[in-house]
C-alpha cells in the first residue's frame, strides 16, 4: 500500500465499517510513535459513529498533550490489504484539520507491516 510523505509525516488512508456503512479516510498519519490508533469524530460522524454513554473513555498523552477519546467497537478496519472484524478504535475532536487520525502501532503490529520509506510503501510481512 502507498503512503505519501508531506510537511514531515507519513500519510495514507484507512477504511472503516460501522453497522453497515463503510468510508474511506484520507490524510491519516502513520505514527510509529502512538501506541494506539485513534481517529477523529468528525471523519466518521457522516457513517453515524458517535460516542455513547456505554464507551469507555480513555485518556492518552502525547506531545501535544492530554487527549481524551471514546473506543468503539467497529465492524471492520480495512488497511491496504490488511482486514481486520470487530476490533476497538479510539475516536476523538482532532485539533488538526489537515489530519484526520493517526495509525499507531496496535495495527501496525498486529498487521505486521513493513515500511518501506525509500519507497514509500508499507507491506505486509508474509
Amino acid at each position: 500500500m502507498n503512503i505519501e510523505y508531506r510537511d514531515g509525516l507519513l500519510f495514507t488512508d484507512i477504511e472503516i465499517s460501522f453497522k453497515g456503512k463503510s468510508k474511506i479516510i484520507n490524510n491519516v498519519v502513520v505514527d510509529t510513535g502512538a501506541a494506539q490508533t485513534l481517529i477523529s469524530q468528525d471523519a466518521v460522524d457522516d457513517i453515524c459513529i458517535k460516542v455513547s454513554g456505554d464507551d469507555e473513555v480513555v485518556t492518552s498523552y502525547g506531545i501535544g498533550g492530554k487527549e481524551h477519546a471514546f473506543v468503539k467497537t467497529i465492524d471492520r478496519v480495512k488497511l491496504g490489504e490488511f482486514v481486520l472484524d470487530n476490533c476497538s478504535l479510539d475516536f476523538t475532536s482532532f485539533q488538526y484539520d489537515d489530519i484526520n487520525g493517526l495509525i499507531g502501532l496496535d495495527l501496525l503490529i498486529e498487521a505486521g507491516f513493513i515500511i518501506d520509506l525509500k519507497k514509500l510503501k508499507m507491506y505486509l510481512q508474509e
